[in-house]
């Protein structure tokens, strides 16, 4: 079985100077054809999907705005909508199902959904963010009406995945885990944020700056136990390429290295725990090049093959000592 992925760029999805545009994804989509990975179509997502995890209401309401009130703002993030935006929101979402039907279905191996307008954000009644529709919340409750009895997410956008949060915080057959920036949009996500859902909802906030070395040391002494202790069945990578240290809109300190370590560590929690079954999603991350050389570590990990990436960006800042922090969150989950 092969590496599949999908690739929504939604041009008409566009905002004056706003930074989640298609051009995040041009270099990207320059480099395409070398991965070892199949293209998949995607067809749009049907309002009975999108309904899964968000409120007709909002999916009514989202409707007209976008084909009769738009181009606007719509929250103080600023999440903007065009003419186009609900029709593209709909083909992101369907661009994550297809790609999860293939894996469910042993079509492919494993896949990446490279799309936009993101997702992680939007709780189940508000679009935020960014996001309109939470695709990757959509995919996962999706896999569960076809069969699967256990979906996790592992969230390491360098914003909180509230929304993801949000949509299962009461569902006990998804476990949800985000590792991000603490202090920053949406100011959500403390490790004491869900007390009635220990191990299954992990918030892993962290300082600015924090980089290879804090990372890897999550994905070692949270992400595992994490993965071991609900075993799921299938599992979903809400990826934003927003913690590089690069990025201009947040304060982390991952390198082009550190993302391709982290993306190996955690497919190969896949291949432990669920047979392989991974699906990688494409959330934030608003420096094309940086987003480029990401996603080619997540092909490189998903495929295990070298790409020939030879991206040298080491973090000129000094890591902050998350000794405590990490201890801290094992201890509240009781990982052990």
């Amino acid at each position: 079985m092969s590496t599949v992925y999908t690739f929504v760029a939604s041009p008409g999805h566009i905002y004056p100077d706003h930074p989640e545009r298609p051009g995040r994804l041009d270099v990207l989509r320059s480099k395409l054809d070398s991965f070892e990975a199949e293209p998949l179509d995607a067809n749009p997502a049907s309002r009975d999907q999108i309904s899964l995890v968000h409120h007709p209401r909002l999916v009514s309401t989202l409707e007209h705005v976008c084909r009769e009130e738009a181009p606007g703002i719509i929250d103080y993030a600023p999440t903007y909508v065009t003419q186009t935006s609900f029709d593209d929101a709909l083909l992101a979402a369907g661009g994550v199902l297809a790609c999860s039907r293939a894996v469910i279905n042993g079509e492919a191996r494993n896949a990446f959904a490279i799309v936009r307008p993101p997702g992680h954000h939007a709780e189940p009644d508000r679009a935020m963010g960014f996001c309109i529709f939470n695709n990757v919340a959509i995919a996962a409750r999706d896999a569960l009406a076809n069969g699967l009895e256990r979906v996790q997410i592992i969230d390491y956008d360098a914003h909180h995945g509230n929304g993801t949060q949000a949509a299962f915080l009461n569902d006990e057959r998804v476990a949800f885990l985000s590792a991000h920036q603490w202090g920053i949009y949406p100011g959500t996500g403390w490790i004491t944020d869900a007390p009635g859902a220990r191990k299954r909802i992990v918030n892993a906030p962290l300082p600015a700056y924090a980089g290879d070395k804090v990372y890897e040391q999550v994905a070692d002494r949270i992400f595992k136990p994490f993965v071991e202790s609900f075993k799921p069945q299938m599992i979903f990578v809400s990826v934003g390429f927003d913690a590089h240290w690069s990025d201009p809109i947040t304060m982390l300190g991952l390198s082009t290295q550190g993302y391709l370590t982290l993306a190996r560590k955690v497919v190969a929690l896949a291949e432990e725990y669920c047979g392989g079954k991974i699906v990688f999603v494409l959330e934030g991350g608003y420096d094309p090049v940086n987003v480029a050389n990401g996603a080619d570590g997540i092909f490189e990990a998903l495929t295990n093959s070298r790409s020939g990436n030879e991206a040298n960006d080491p973090n000129p800042r000094a890591e902050p000592d998350c000794e405590s922090r990490i201890e801290e969150i094992r201890k509240w989950h009781g990982f052990e």
